[in-house]
């Protein structure tokens, strides 16, 4: 496992998904308030990038924009149709005005 850092807290607007390739993997980085989140950046059910879709903030889900299947940012978990696998989840945190991204 590797940390790496991926940007500025302060590139990150609230709600609003960005993409980053991070030693080949692609994945999602959301930032809700205080929290980030970073989650596998293609839906389960098909291969669309997740970062393109919409962020609920109350519910803390990543809605895919194709066909609406939303996952849970914390654990991952499908929480609507069509998608039924879960999408990886990647520990990250805030250290100072970075963020932090423990990938494999």
């Amino acid at each position: 496992m590797a940390d790496v850092t991926i940007c500025r807290l302060d590139e990150l607007p609230d709600a609003e998904p960005r993409r980053f390739v991070v030693h080949g993997h692609p994945i999602a980085v959301v930032r809700i308030a205080a929290h980030v989140h970073a989650v596998g950046d293609i839906c389960s059910h098909q291969n669309i990038s997740l970062s393109e879709g919409e962020v609920d903030p109350d519910t803390c889900q990543i809605e895919c924009w194709k066909h609406g299947s939303a996952f849970d940012l914390r654990t991952g978990h499908p929480d609507s149709l069509p998608a039924t696998r879960p999408i990886p989840v990647y520990p990250a945190r805030v250290e100072g005005d970075d963020v932090v991204v423990t990938v494999p």
